[in-house]
């Protein structure tokens, strides 16, 4: 595993205001995150890519050490900073979420750094990357954050 996800290559970043404290859109975004990749079908896409994790574990609200399909916490600094990082047969990844927050309001950047090795990870990259699947991915998770902490 990537031991410095800052390290990856930049990919892209997303990124939506909230009208919410720091502390209140981590906890949203700790269970967010825990909620939409702990699903059996998340389970099974990771196996059939070959990720490092594959199941969910260790503390919750998620921490370092913590693990859910696809990703492991390399970092958790309540209200400033969660970085998942992950690897499978295609590439080597990572999800940095920042949240920067001033008066009432947070905003949520989500960052994705990879590397895509290869031949095979071109083509990964193609099919994920460059059909904007990703984004539509990232940005309904960070919409489901915003929903949730706006309650």
């Amino acid at each position: 595993m990537h031991a410095d996800p800052d390290a990856l290559p930049f990919v892209d970043e997303h990124g939506v205001e909230i009208a919410a404290t720091p502390e209140v859109v981590w906890e949203s975004l700790c269970r967010v995150a825990d909620g939409s990749f702990s699903s059996p079908a998340t389970g099974r896409v990771a196996r059939l890519l070959g990720c490092e994790q594959t199941a969910g574990s260790g503390p919750r609200p998620l921490e370092e050490g913590s693990t859910i399909p696809g990703f492991a916490v390399a970092s958790a600094e309540p209200g400033s900073r969660l970085a998942l990082v992950g690897r499978h047969r295609y590439s080597e990844y990572a999800l940095v979420f920042r949240l920067a927050g001033e008066g009432g309001t947070t905003r949520l950047r989500a960052e994705t750094r990879a590397r895509f090795p290869g031949t095979t990870g071109r083509l990964y990259r193609a099919a994920v990357i460059g059909t904007r699947g990703h984004v539509l991915v990232t940005m309904r998770l960070l919409n489901a954050v915003k929903r949730r902490a706006e309650r």
